[in-house]
């Protein structure tokens, strides 16, 4: 009797805490089924494909292991591909890091008309990749002489020398990266005026007090508050970089002198019908991301415990 009567309560308290997190699980749920399938699932797949000999469009393919992740360094275009990612990367995210601190400083600094161009300086952000890389592909024109257009016949105007730009042998990929910093150094710049926003203001003056420049309440107080904020930053700028194709292709195309992983996964897959060496590639891009993924969700899940 007793037994039954102690039961009631704790059904009870079952029922209460249905209530509480049942409907936010029920809600959830589709998008975890859909994550789980499309994202989670396809990254399985694939991982599956580059761990086989299916070299072709037809045969299913024999489990090799990691024989198609040895043999790939083997490529030259893949060390070609890898070089040029690593440049573009450098170059993209040291360019959007200094350009949004840059454009955040003078923002805090609260110049007139700052909600104009806080707008100006996000709305690149607005446009896709390939609609940047197809602006930027006429400004980046190697043409020069009489054939010079875009910023080419800019710099004809002022007398400075014309480059070959993202057909130059060298500082190809650095000029590639130019389209992708003047889309993504608003987004910098956001981050990082919020950043400077949110240091209280008490500390400023303190810093002040003691006898620091301005400079030096940037260097002592500022800047070691931005931590949080920069490495957000570097790693949304670094997994962007790693993966970049779209605008490769809308600036470039498929060219070898502006290869990278993913436009070299492309046309393995589908100019040379090779799914498995094109599932290699994205596994390494795949892991490349989660180089920089990873660790900062480490680092976020032990902030947020340690807080």
């Amino acid at each position: 009797m007793r037994g039954t009567v102690a039961a009631v309560p704790r059904e009870g308290n079952l029922v209460r805490r249905a209530r509480t997190w049942l409907p936010g699980l029920l809600l959830v749920t589709p998008s975890i089924i859909l994550i789980g399938v499309f994202v989670y699932g396809m990254l399985g797949w694939n991982f599956r494909v580059a761990m086989t000999d299916q070299h072709d469009a037809v045969s299913e393919g024999r489990f090799v292991g990691l024989q198609n992740f040895v043999d790939i360094w083997d490529l030259p275009r893949w060390h070609l591909s890898v070089n040029h990612a690593i440049v573009f990367t450098v170059v993209f995210v040291l360019g959007a890091l200094v350009l949004g601190w840059l454009l955040a400083f003078l923002m805090e600094k609260g110049i007139r008309g700052e909600g104009t161009f806080r707008a100006i300086y996000l709305f690149p952000m607005a446009i896709s990749f390939v609609a940047t890389g197809i602006v930027w592909r006429w400004l980046m024109n190697s043409g020069t002489g009489e054939r010079a257009v875009g910023l080419n016949r800019l710099f004809e105007w002022f007398g400075l020398p014309q480059w070959q730009w993202f057909r130059d042998q060298d500082w190809g990929m650095a000029a590639m990266a130019l389209p992708a910093i003047w889309q993504m150094s608003g987004y910098v710049m956001a981050l990082f005026l919020a950043g400077f926003r949110g240091v209280p203001e008490e500390l400023r003056e303190a810093a002040r007090v003691d006898g620091c420049t301005e400079w030096g309440v940037y260097r002592h107080v500022v800047l070691p508050l931005l931590r949080p904020v920069t490495l957000s930053a570097l790693i949304i700028l670094g997994h962007i970089s790693l993966k970049v194709f779209d605008l490769i292709v809308a600036v470039s195309g498929k060219q070898i002198i502006t290869d990278v992983p993913a436009v070299f996964m492309w046309v393995a897959v589908f100019d040379s019908n090779d799914p498995a060496k094109g599932a290699t590639i994205a596994s390494y891009i795949v892991l490349s991301v989660a180089i920089f993924v990873i660790p900062y969700l480490i680092w976020s899940v032990r902030k947020e415990k340690r807080s």
